[in-house]
């Protein structure tokens, strides 16, 4: 069974920063496309950053490039993104998400963490 474990969000003030690792387990990590997705209170899944399954290529929309980087521990089954340069507007909940055959075509997605930006 296919299991998507975020952790680490909390609350975060305006410009801080964020890690928010994600424990894979249940299928073969290393051949999957990975991806986090959000959705702010209220509103539709928006796409974060994807990474293809040897880490080497990452993929980041435009709102988050530069701000947010993704990583993978292929080696550990550990999903990773890190935040930096926090905005309100990020306040979302956090989903780490098994993709297919590619970025952000999700298969599933895990319970989701909330991340909070205020003062």
């Amino acid at each position: 069974q296919v299991q998507l474990l975020e952790s680490g969000g909390g609350l975060v003030q305006p410009g801080g920063s964020l890690r928010l690792p994600c424990a894979a387990s249940g299928f073969t990590f290393s051949t999957s496309w990975m991806s986090w997705v959000r959705q702010a209170p209220g509103k539709g899944l928006e796409w974060v950053p994807g990474i293809n399954p040897g880490g080497e290529n990452t993929y980041y929309g435009d709102p988050v490039k530069g701000r947010f980087t993704i990583s993978r521990d292929n080696a550990k089954n550990t999903l990773n993104l890190q935040m930096t340069s926090m905005k309100s507007e990020n306040t979302a909940v956090y989903y780490c998400s098994k993709d297919g055959t590619r970025a952000w075509d999700v298969e599933v997605w895990g319970q989701g963490t909330l991340v909070t930006v205020s003062s």
